[in-house]
């Protein structure tokens, strides 16, 4: 049973890996289709989401009027075995709602493709609470900095200057929310509920930057 009481005007780290560790986005298509229900499930109305998908690509549904989302999305990263998402709660049970919704369908998804049966994820979910500001703030540093391990497996036994270029790398994967931070244009995420960390993008750049090349700093608020 869980303990965390999830609370509107709160903000949560929410995370899961495969069971076992195991990969659970094996492609492209699925990790858009985890995307997808990023998006399309957040809301409080009954969404059939995988009838949207036997004509509409994803570009399309992620302007489907989706209605009232349960939560806000801050920032999120899709990785091959487990996903990162921050997120505060718009409605009494957001969370719990937009969680559950989630974690089923894509297992449903992933187990009717793979034909297997059983659980993908380990239990339900982990959460924490980010009760202090400069953890909530790092937070938006630590997921997006998750896709520099593809990258680079040892990035951060590397110096400084040979960092330069892994940051850029970062800056392209299709499957966290620093894109919609690039280009201002956010629709999975929505930074408004959440403290105004980032005036401009190059503000973002600078702070998500810096985690990377002072990461002995971020050890105190390793989760």
């Amino acid at each position: 049973m869980r303990r965390l009481i999830f609370s509107e005007g709160e903000f949560y780290h929410l995370y899961n890996r495969g069971v076992d560790k195991r990969t659970v986005f094996t492609s492209a298509t699925e990790y858009r289709r985890f995307l997808a229900y990023l998006y399309l499930l957040n809301s409080t109305d009954a969404v059939r989401a995988d009838s949207l998908f036997i004509r509409t690509g994803l570009e399309d549904i992620l302007t489907y009027e989706r209605g009232t989302p349960l939560v806000a999305i801050g920032c999120f990263c899709l990785m091959p075995n487990h996903f990162h998402i921050l997120a505060t709660p718009l409605i009494e049970n957001g969370i719990s709602k937009f969680m559950q919704r989630l974690q089923t369908a894509y297992t449903m998804y992933f187990n009717e493709k793979h034909k297997r049966s059983g659980s993908l994820f380990q239990g339900t979910y982990k959460a924490r609470h980010a009760q202090r500001d400069e953890y909530l703030k790092y937070l938006f540093a630590y997921i997006h900095l998750n896709p520099a391990k593809l990258a680079d497996p040892q990035w951060k036994e590397r110096s400084r200057r040979d960092l330069r270029g892994l940051y850029e790398q970062v800056g392209t994967y299709p499957y966290s929310s620093i894109r919609e931070y690039h280009s201002s244009r956010f629709v999975i995420s929505d930074p408004k509920p959440f403290p105004e960390y980032f005036a401009t993008t190059r503000d973002f750049d600078t702070y998500v930057s810096h985690w990377m090349e002072y990461k002995d700093e971020a050890e105190k608020w390793k989760v």
